[in-house]
């Protein structure tokens, strides 16, 4: 073994703790490969396999010849706390340049001028920011002797991970010096993937592809159409498993709603998700030191997590593709001769992944009135100023314009805070790639849908080939299957307990941006004419009560008395103090006894006196057709009116069906303090879910 060589199994053992650790497979030659600097490299190797250790062993072993610093660019910085623990364990200095550290900016850029920084990583959308690529990129470019692309699936036009900003890579790319090292790594690249990749970081691109296949990981499918089977049978199960592992779901909400079901039968679960902010290094190091049963997650706990005695991951939902489920369910069973890979199925799978796939890329409607906008201000617009221009949600407007901007050319550009037109024009190719990759994400789901009806035994095989690997090697299942049926009594209670969930409704605490022009209220909203926080029931066609409610306004003309009690039950558990002593609603010249008949029949069931006191001036287009909260806002100003009515001086229960953008309620409480109510408490049946 050559000093080399020597020298780098020495500091696998130092940064994996273990004085006997030995290279896998691949590892020790794909770090040769980079140092002799042969040519650029593509590592594809499964989840577990150690790509980590590739970069920063070649790291240290160029740093300790004279190279310069590496730069990394990863989706996932906040996710690779273990792997920099063990890199600064070889004495790898690394640092970090992203939204979360700005107030270490300054002293990452001294260091990285000092020669102190042996590795930087940084986001993707890092790079479309011109400070960093004028102030701290331009500045060591020349000095940089590897770059790495970790999750590289992600340039590929669509991988699991859809991040516009790793566009910017193929100009970066294109602009390095041909002898620069570069490496790219990744678990999951198909054939498809593959010649993205080439495309983009090639054309001499050597590709170092390990087997897929994981032994120890026990798949199977069960299809349970119901989120109250499936709660079932997550109790049942979760009792049984060995070991600790994730949940994952493909909602913020059911994320919440998984976990807080589970806590309900006594299990030690927590929910992670995107939301879970300055808690996700504690939640992640709960699960990894056993302290929780299993962490039920978003996404946001995907690849770049490591607990290598995972024991257990399934799935609540089906994912929308094979390469996003074999990066998740492979967090499992990396250092254990068994774990179970279980993905469950139920009847919104569909509903929800065809509604990532259509908001993926913006309409051609969305593009020409943000265009439309743009090109009316010579100035250009910022994304506040083109929420009150144009009838599209936040969202919308952030994702039509940073993909028009990563064009090349770009039809846009910021100045400042303003986007701005410039002479180019939107090419055809754009949307010609759209519509390629929307039929290839509908392909990639109807993949998933063939996975989830394979019989037990046959679901490793066919994740395998689906990745253009070889499925002649894999073995059967270590383990039995689990049980596919559920339990009716703890149907019964996961009924019970989606039936008592209800979501909070914050009162809002300013008027919009530029106010209520016909009311001529603005700014800061009194804390005396605000409502209180208030309650929803469900959401609009979920599981509990949403789906009756949406059956009650389009298909029935009325709201069940079944809606009655639970709001009645909602109430007496809620208790909001001072108590409610009267009830009203919001107006409605479309369904002019729908709510109001809600309300009285409310109304009767707590023994309370109901009070038409607010009226609807004139029709406007329904709130769910406005697309953002200004828009919403604009909608209900002077749409509402106090009557005249005597109006009773007691706290009050304020009655609509749907609550989206809170404008209404606001608007409403607003009227009936200024006019002599007490506490407002405002009550909706549901809150707008993605298809209201």
């Amino acid at each position: 073994m050559n000093s080399k060589a020597t020298r780098a199994l020495e500091l696998l053992r130092i940064g994996s703790g273990r004085i006997d650790a030995a290279f896998r497979e691949g590892q020790q030659e794909a770090i040769q490969h980079v140092v002799e600097g042969r040519g650029r490299l593509l590592v594809v190797q499964k989840t577990g396999w150690g790509k980590s250790f590739v970069y920063f062993i070649a790291t240290k072993l160029l740093r300790e010849g004279g190279n310069g610093p590496t730069l990394l660019i990863s989706p996932l910085l906040a996710l690779m706390r273990n792997q920099i623990a063990a890199a600064e364990r070889m004495g790898v200095r690394a640092a970090t340049i992203n939204s979360d550290n700005i107030e270490d900016w300054t002293l990452v850029e001294e260091k990285l001028a000092g020669g102190a920084v042996d590795i930087l990583l940084i986001s993707p959308e890092r790079l479309a920011n011109e400070h960093f690529r004028t102030q701290v990129l331009a500045g060591i470019a020349a000095q940089i002797s590897m770059l790495v692309i970790d999750e590289a699936h992600c340039i590929s036009d669509w991988g699991h991970d859809f991040r516009p900003h790793y566009r910017l890579l193929e100009r970066i790319v294109k602009t390095l010096p041909p002898n620069l090292r570069l490496l790219a790594t990744t678990a999951t690249a198909n054939n498809r993937v593959m010649d993205d990749l080439k495309a983009v970081l090639g054309p001499k691109l050597d590709v170092f592809r390990g087997d897929l296949n994981r032994t120890s990981l026990s798949l199977q499918t069960i299809r349970l159409p119901s989120q109250a089977e499936r709660l079932a049978w997550l109790a049942e199960q979760l009792a049984t498993l060995q070991g600790n592992g994730i949940i994952y779901t493909l909602t913020v909400r059911d994320a919440y709603q998984v976990a807080d079901w589970l806590k309900t039968k006594g299990f030690n679960v927590e929910p992670y998700t995107g939301e879970s902010g300055d808690r996700r290094e504690a939640l992640e190091q709960a699960l990894l030191n056993n302290e929780v049963k299993a962490l039920v997650a978003t996404t946001a706990l995907g690849m770049g997590y490591d607990k290598p005695d995972l024991a257990f991951v399934v799935h609540y939902q089906m994912p929308g593709s094979v390469v996003a489920y074999y990066q998740q369910v492979g967090r499992a069973g990396r250092a254990l001769d068994s774990a179970y890979g279980v993905l469950l199925s139920g009847q919104e799978d569909s509903n929800i992944t065809d509604w990532f796939i259509r908001t993926a890329f913006p309409t051609r409607q969305e593009v020409n009135v943000v265009l439309a906008a743009l090109e009316e201000e010579e100035c250009g617009l910022s994304v506040p100023e083109l929420l009150s221009r144009v009838n599209l949600s936040k969202g919308r407007i952030e994702k039509t314009i940073a993909l028009l901007s990563l064009e090349t050319p770009a039809p846009i550009a910021k100045q400042g805070t303003r986007w701005q037109l410039t002479a180019a024009s939107l090419s055809d190719g754009f949307w010609m790639r759209a519509e390629r990759l929307t039929t290839l994400r509908r392909e990639e789901h109807q993949q998933m849908q063939d996975y989830i009806r394979l019989p037990f035994g046959q679901h490793m095989g066919f994740l395998i080939s689906a990745l253009d690997g070889d499925p002649d090697i894999v073995t059967q299942p270590a383990l039995p299957p689990l049980p596919t049926g559920v339990n009716e009594a703890l149907v019964r209670d996961a009924i019970g307990f989606l039936q008592r969930t209800s979501l909070p409704i914050e009162p809002r605490k300013k008027w919009p941006d530029g106010g209520m022009p016909q009311y001529g209220i603005k700014g800061i909203l009194a804390a005396n004419h605000q409502s209180q926080p208030g309650k929803a029931l469900c959401v609009w066609g979920d599981a509990g009560w949403g789906s009756l409610v949406r059956q009650g306004k389009y298909e029935d003309g009325k709201f069940s008395d079944e809606l009655v009690v639970a709001c009645r039950n909602m109430v007496r558990e809620w208790n909001p103090q001072p108590n409610p002593t009267w009830v009203t609603c919001i107006p409605s010249l479309r369904h002019p006894d729908l709510v109001p008949g809600f309300a009285k029949r409310w109304a009767e069931a707590m023994g309370l006196p109901f009070h038409m006191v607010i009226i609807k001036t004139d029709n406007r287009p329904e709130q769910k057709t406005m697309a953002n909260s200004t828009q919403q806002a604009r909608n209900i100003d002077g749409s509402l009116a106090y009557n005249g009515q005597p109006i009773p001086p007691g706290p009050v229960i304020l009655i609509d069906d749907m609550v989206d953008s809170r404008w209404t309620l606001t608007v409403a409480a607003w009227l009936l303090r200024q006019n002599g109510s007490g506490e407002v408490w405002p009550m909706a049946l549901s809150q707008a879910g993605h298809d209201e």
